[in-house]
Parts: structure tokens; sequence; C-alpha cells
């Protein structure tokens, strides 16, 4: 007797030679034909060139701007806004590891009845 996996009682069940053989999904190859091209028609750019910018292009300004060598880290240069942001994620990476410490000590302790 031949056997396959039912999806509905999630067992083994009896079954036909031809159904053991083709599991549940896997089907046999039925044509090798390849399947339509769906997008057929070229397409056609808008205008002549492939990029429009609304703004003039800051990066050659930005690049001088942080690779002056004043002393200060990359990640402080823009100022107050920078410094701002380093020290709220200082703030709460260490706020964070001393609350883990916390919590590890408290599920350390054994409770008492």
């Amino acid at each position: 007797m031949y056997y396959k996996f039912s999806g509905f009682t999630q067992k083994l069940v009896g079954t036909w030679a031809s159904d053991a053989y083709s599991p549940q999904g896997l089907k046999p190859v039925v044509s090798t034909e390849a399947p339509p091209i769906i997008f057929a028609t070229p397409t056609k750019l808008t205008s002549d060139s492939a990029y429009d910018y609304a703004g003039k292009n800051k990066v050659p300004e930005l690049q001088k701007f942080f690779q002056k060598s004043d002393g200060v880290p990359i990640h402080l240069k823009r100022g107050l806004p920078d410094q701002m942001l380093y020290r709220t994620t200082m703030a709460l990476t260490v706020g964070g590891t001393i609350y883990c410490l916390i919590a590890l000590y408290m599920a350390s302790q054994p409770k008492n009845k």
C-alpha cells in the first residue's frame, strides 16, 4: 500500500501509487514554452537628459566641508544638532545598559515568600 501526507488531517493516509509519487504542490512539467513578454513595446524617455535635478548639486561643497581637518570628529561637524543627537544616543545607550544590568540582578535573586 502507498502512503502520502494529508494536509487536512496532518497524518499519513493510504493512497494510490500515482498520488504517492506526485507529492502535493509538485506537478509534472506541462509545457516548455516561454511565457509571452508583458512589456513588448519599448519605453521612451520624457526628456533628453537622464536626470532632472530640482536644485544645485551640493556634493562637492559638502565634501570640502567634511574633509576639512579641524580636529572635530566627522559625526560632530555640523555643530549643535549633531552634538544633541550624539549625546542623546550616548545617554540612551548608558541608560539601557544600566537598566539591563539591574534587570539581570533582580532576575538572579531568589524570591522570598
